[in-house]
């Protein structure tokens, strides 16, 4: 069996003088308090902090990362636990579905869920073999043992792993009753919601209208006029702040296109979406003026506005009929940031009190587009490398890409962006390691000096996050 081992130097430079300059880097931030700003955690798992059932459902049923690469290579997922929307049958035998996750392990080999995966199964459970079929049940068994005590429960890790503070993510018409559980228990984690109105904002969103009647109903305003719309979202963003310690919203709409109309216009625009007859343009006309009345709620209220465009959702139709959303099938897809975001940004870009979040699924637009547009909006930031590039690659792309234009601190840090709880030390270490060993490059080659290189890998790792979230 092959052995399981972490490099000390893994990710660094193979270069002697610039992996030195990394190793120092990295040994001054390394430690630095975990903060996760956005993500997708489950808060009922820090309220009931109940232990963890078992290895697959852990780490292979929830896990979008895990489940689409064996899909990809005819694993049925079924065979793999995940529930059908219908209620039909699928894989209850989770040792079963352990197994048929470690035959394939081979297939995650180079890619960045193999390298989280591997640092959870040495330093979470010290294993010491890498995962294969001949091991499987070892590996099993001693996850199952170590998860059924107190030291795996959710809050213990969540201080284990030197978290200082988490956001999860919640539908606008989410009651929180778990984040104001939390906040009455007297533990001293601190996680925080955020708000997501998709579910109330994009018509194209499976009972949209009926989601937006309930909208009225929970905040008393009413959402048969323009005004009242609005209202409502003033109203149930007040609630997260007050309830769920919000300090964002966050929005994860097709592509980045903003609008700016006028009130009468945008009031027309509302009645045809509400009466449900409506285009493609419409419909995507009012996803891009609702995000120019966020940044103006932003403004009134202080929340970050994120923006999280460019996948077309849920792709695999067979997949999204039988399983749901956010089952693999999502694939980016090109984005315009220049033309769609001038809207929102030649109306509130430049004030000092809004603070737009933009993240991409489109590698190319960073120096073309996004560098550029937050090299001058002082409202716009630069989201880390998200999904599809939250990797050593796609993260040593950001910075070649982003900094000559946009500089370091029109930059937020690093987000986690999962629901993969186990993974989030390892996703924050890898960020680590990937900013020192672009800023150790640029100290060998005399572009910075090493004491600055130091002040912005702290910047990096702790202060630009806490700045941009208002944590």
């Amino acid at each position: 069996m092959t052995a399981l081992t972490l490099h000390p130097d893994r990710l660094f430079p193979a270069e002697p003088t610039t992996r030195d300059i990394a190793r120092r880097l990295y040994a001054e931030i390394a430690g630095l308090p975990i903060i996760s700003p956005h993500g997708h955690t489950d808060p009922a798992w820090f309220d009931e902090n109940r232990p963890f059932e078992d290895a697959a459902s852990l780490l292979i049923i929830p896990d979008h990362y895990v489940f689409r690469m064996l899909f990809s290579q005819g694993v049925k997922l079924e065979d793999l636990g995940v529930p059908r929307v219908d209620g039909g049958q699928t894989e209850q035998d989770h040792r079963a579905i352990w197994r048929r996750f470690a035959e394939n392990y081979y297939l995650f080999r180079g890619t960045p869920s193999r390298m989280w995966l591997d640092w959870v199964f040495a330093e979470m459970f010290g294993m010491t073999e890498i995962l294969s079929a001949e091991n499987a049940d070892r590996y099993y068994d001693a996850i199952g043992a170590a998860l059924a005590t107190d030291a795996f429960r959710p809050r213990a890790l969540f201080e284990r792993f030197n978290i200082e503070a988490i956001a999860t993510t919640e539908s606008a018409l989410d009651p929180l009753d778990h984040h104001r559980s939390i906040a009455a228990s007297g533990w001293q984690g601190r996680v925080i919601t955020t708000y997501r109105p998709d579910a109330v904002v994009d018509p194209d969103y499976e009972g949209f209208a009926d989601n937006v009647d309930r909208l009225g109903e929970i905040t008393g305003e009413d959402v048969a006029t323009w005004s009242g719309y609005l209202d409502a979202h003033r109203n149930r963003r007040a609630y997260f702040r007050e309830v769920g310690g919000a300090t964002a919203s966050d929005h994860g709409h097709p592509t980045a296109t903003t609008a700016d109309l006028s009130p009468a216009d945008a009031e027309k625009l509302y009645a045809k979406i509400r009466s449900g007859d409506f285009s493609a343009a419409e419909a995507e006309l009012f996803r891009g003026q609702m995000l120019t009345e966020m940044a103006r709620m932003s403004i009134e209220d202080g929340m970050v506005l994120q923006i999280h465009p460019g996948a077309h959702r849920n792709h695999n139709d067979l997949v999204m009929r039988a399983f749901g959303r956010d089952k693999g099938a999502d694939i980016p897809t090109q984005t315009d940031y220049v033309t769609a975001l001038q809207p929102l940004l030649g109306r509130y870009g430049s004030d000092p009190k809004l603070s737009v979040v933009i993240f991409t699924l489109d590698e190319d637009s960073y120096s073309r587009e996004l560098a550029p547009l937050a090299g001058h909006y002082p409202a716009l930031k630069l989201g880390p490398p998200w999904w599809f590039h939250d990797s050593p690659e796609g993260m040593r792309r950001f910075r070649e890409r982003a900094t000559e234009t946009a500089g370091f601190y029109n930059t937020v840090g690093f987000n986690d962006d999962t629901r993969a709880f186990l993974s989030i030390p390892a996703r924050h270490d890898v960020a680590r390691r990937m900013d020192c060993a672009f800023l150790a490059r640029l100290v060998a080659e005399h572009r910075l000096p090493e004491d600055e290189a130091h002040e912005v890998a702290h910047a990096l790792t702790y202060d630009l996050v806490r700045k941009a979230y208002k944590l």
